[in-house]
């Protein structure tokens, strides 16, 4: 079964980096074809050597090719050109010349397809990555996400752009360099492959604990790449409640593991190369040794005994090089498996017969259970209706199941089968487009998030395009457009990252401010009044009414205040309804409801006090 899955896998990543390469592989192409020029330009310069020192220079009757043969004799033949070495040295000249535009070729196509290669990673990872579901979010780090964009992504590129044209240059190499000295020496030849064998068992033997320790240093890397990500992005609260020490502590731990891993990694490594080094210098000294004796003997002459060396040298470079490719090889395999499982999360998809409902009717949650991958389940047979056009209040303690209500009405998580439905004017969720279900809701969250960008931008986010005036309207009703004209720059003013140049108030009603600022048929406030003071949540309370009268509003609030207003309010209690009614019905039902109102009115009045 497991070898199965590998293989499917293996099947998979190949798709994608086939599918990866669009848009890039003529630049491949063109560049494998320049390299090839590069490696056969190579395997000339020994025949014209060998040419020189045995015909031109020592006179021996030549063995060449016919159309090489008509092109000495049309030049004046060899004796000719021993007396006139510099033709043969322009010839030489010539065909570096070639090597030279191949090379050049090569690099100028092979960084093109490079590139974009790059960017089609990038763009289609990222693309991706925006359609995984909100679960699939909860369940992997950011950092760790980044550093499979980044680092792997780079990887990747390396080897295909390194690795890719050399494999069909050692091709190249391989097969002529045998040829040549097979047509030369056949047993001196047989000399200078036997090691080889050797070489490349060894080599793949070195390939499993290569991978190995790289699949390690990866994981390791996008830990420590997640653990930076979350201090920097809560540096303010590291700092409030001087967690410095211990934080560096933490990320100096993970780095000394990570550098250890590294270290053995160079240890692998070294004892890779060492004995690589060894095995190809044995089979150096083996063709120079009975390369000399062979000449001494006669067996070959002094050009063939130049042109085998050089030719020999050329074999031993590609199986060097192999070691090389196999360390490349164990890093890009790790990188595509990490590339792979993003590209291979299976993104939102909506059912064949999605529809686009009418969002403006009721909305009714029916026996809705459920629990977050298998824990204890958070919602139990909840049922409740939402009028439209009604304001409905949510109250409960944490971990009542308050926020995972707003979550499955807007389909970031869904529901199991047969654990209850939600719909809305009578159509099922699950039936619902999703794009078009969350166009028409809108949602703020307990923790308001701001993009490094200006107010303005921030709110005008789903319209790019929104004149200035509809953003201060949407603002003066979020009551911050007064704040914000006091900033010396207005609406102009670049927040820090995640909005971190706000206060909690000002980025909790920025937030509001950029929902309001499109008129949605169903808004959702979880928690999002939290951070405001009583007197300007009722100022937005009041405004959102009077401006969006017809919209059915969503108040999920610890503060009896926020929800009196609402025409229903239930109260949840360990993922169930345990009351139901008006604020007028449940502040004297004896209920959960009455303890908390009683709590915060008192406490209202001792501080009036």
């Amino acid at each position: 079964m497991k070898s199965a899955t590998r293989k499917n896998d293996k099947k998979s990543n190949a798709k994608m980096i086939w599918e990866f390469l669009s848009g890039s592989k003529l630049f491949f192409i063109i560049g494998i074809i320049a390299a090839s020029v590069t490696a056969l330009a190579d395997m000339i310069h020994p025949q014209i050597i060998k040419a020189a020192v045995d015909n031109a220079i020592g006179g021996k009757e030549a063995d060449l090719p016919d159309f090489v043969m008509k092109l000495v004799d049309r030049i004046g033949g060899f004796e000719y050109l021993g007396k006139n070495l510099w033709i043969m040295a322009l010839a030489v000249l010539a065909v570096a010349l070639v090597q030279v535009i191949s090379q050049y070729l090569f690099r100028v196509f092979n960084a093109k397809a490079s590139e974009s290669l790059v960017k089609r990673m990038r763009d289609s990872l990222f693309s991706h990555i925006e359609r995984l579901p909100f679960s699939w979010h909860m369940q992997n780090k950011t950092g760790d996400i980044i550093q499979r964009c980044t680092s792997d992504i780079d990887t990747l590129k390396r080897f295909i752009s390194d690795q890719l044209a050399s494999i069909f240059n050692i091709i190249i190499l391989l097969t002529l360099s045998i040829s040549f000295m097979l047509s030369m020496n056949v047993g001196l030849t047989l000399i200078a492959i036997i090691p080889l064998p050797l070489i490349l068992l060894y080599s793949v033997h070195f390939h499993k604990k290569i991978h190995r320790g790289f699949s390690d240093c990866d994981e390791n890397e996008g830990k420590l790449s997640a653990m930076a990500q979350e201090n920097l992005a809560g540096v303010r609260v590291v700092r409030a409640f001087g967690r410095e020490r211990a934080e560096i502590d933490k990320f100096e731990k993970q780095n000394e593991y990570y550098t250890g891993l590294w270290k053995r990694m160079a240890k692998i490594m070294g004892r890779f190369w060492s004995v690589s080094d060894v095995l190809s210098g044995i089979q150096i000294m083996l063709i120079i040794v009975f390369g000399a004796i062979f000449a001494v003997k006669g067996s070959i002459s002094e050009g063939e005994y130049l042109a085998f060396i050089s030719y020999n040298s050329m074999l031993v470079w590609p199986i060097r090089r192999l070691g090389r490719m196999i360390s490349e090889l164990s890093k890009a395999t790790v990188s595509t498996e990490r590339i792979s499982y993003i590209m291979n999360s299976p993104v939102e998809s909506d059912p064949a017969d999605a529809v686009k409902a009418d969002m403006s009717g009721d909305i009714v949650f029916d026996n809705v259970s459920f629990s977050y991958d298998g824990t204890a389940p958070i919602l139990k047979n909840v049922s409740f209706t939402v009028k439209s056009g009604s304001t409905l209040g949510i109250l409960g303690g944490t971990g009542s199941g308050k926020s995972t209500l707003m979550l499955l009405l807007d389909k970031l998580y869904l529901l199991e089968e047969g654990k209850g439905s939600i719909s809305i004017g009578g159509v099922d969720l699950k039936n619902i487009e999703t794009e078009h279900l969350r166009k028409n809701i809108g949602m703020v969250l307990q923790e308001p998030f701001l993009f490094s960008r200006t107010v303005a931008e921030n709110i005008a986010i789903s319209s790019p395009a929104m004149e200035l005036e509809a953003i201060r309207s949407a603002a003066r009703v979020a009551a911050l457009d007064e704040t914000v004209m006091s900033f010396a720059k207005g609406y102009d003013t670049v927040v820090g990252e995640r909005g971190v140049t706000l206060s909690g108030g000002q980025k909790q009603r920025a937030v509001i401010a950029r929902m309001l600022a499109t008129d949605k048929p169903i808004m959702i406030f979880d928690d999002s009044l939290s951070a405001v003071d009583s007197e300007t949540d009722a100022k937005i309370r009041h405004a959102i009414k009077d401006r969006f009268e017809n919209a059915t509003v969503i108040l999920v609030s610890h503060r009896i205040t926020t929800l009196s207003s609402a025409d229903k309010i239930i109260v949840l209690d360990g993922g169930v309804i345990a009351e139901e009614g008006s604020h007028d019905e449940l502040k004297s039902a004896g209920g959960i409801y009455q303890r908390i109102y009683e709590t915060q009115t008192n406490t209202d009045e001792e501080a009036d006090e």
